[in-house]
């Protein structure tokens, strides 16, 4: 939990911070235009929580946690450290696999949550600062807007992205033949392998929760 959760906390804060700032001058400029600025914060709220958390921090972790599970796992396998736990019947997926599948599924809301709310902030002063949004209309707005379902999916997302970048770095890592140079393609394969799923991943999912839950996106 510590490994994937709290190592990946700063960047994680920072990239909410960017992607929600980002999002207020983009937005801004256009809702300020037809005179709804007072969107701002539900808009960025609504895609933080949706899409852009989940999916960007399934992409940061799995450059900074889910690279490093197939590194270990892939030094271990080519060291034959796997093999000697085995002699000592140890099994090495109890050991190995198991703890960070479930710390990463764990952590993955909660990092994607965090993301949502810090993006929020960032968005908020934004539109506060440059574009004279009204303090109570910001938050009207994202009361109105966003509910408990669309941070549940966005939640359930992130924890599906947890699953598929710690399960594969695992198995990239129990795969790894050839020595050093192994580690390093075990490494690169299982980031790489695990962006696409993710992106896949995020297509069909969006589309159930969109085709079976539409009920949720209607404006309240």
């Amino acid at each position: 939990l510590e490994f994937v959760g709290n190592r990946s906390l700063v960047i994680c804060i920072l990239a909410g911070i960017m992607i929600g700032g980002i999002f207020g001058f983009q937005l801004g400029e256009i809702f300020v235009t037809f005179g709804t600025e007072s969107m701002l914060g539900a808009s960025t709220g609504f895609a933080l929580a949706r899409e852009l958390a989940p999916v960007v921090g399934a992409f940061l972790v799995t450059a900074r946690a889910g690279s490093a599970m197939a590194a270990e796992i892939a030094s271990m396998k080519v060291n034959e450290q796997i093999d000697a736990m085995r002699v000592m019947a140890v099994d090495p997926y109890n050991y190995l696999v198991a703890p960070r599948i479930i710390a990463s599924v764990l952590m993955m809301p909660l990092l994607s949550s965090l993301m949502v709310v810090v993006g929020v902030i960032a968005a908020y002063f934004v539109g506060v600062l440059f574009y004279n949004v009204d303090v109570a209309d910001f938050f009207s707005k994202i009361e109105w807007i966003i509910d408990t379902d669309d941070l549940f999916m966005g939640a359930q997302k992130a924890m599906l992205f947890g699953f598929i970048f710690a399960s594969i770095g695992c198995y990239e890592g129990f795969n790894a033949q050839g020595g050093a140079k192994g580690v390093g393609r075990a490494t690169t394969r299982a980031v790489v392998n695990s962006y696409v799923a993710i992106l896949i991943l995020d297509f069909f999912i969006t589309y159930i929760q969109f085709k079976f839950q539409a009920d949720s996106f209607k404006i309240k």
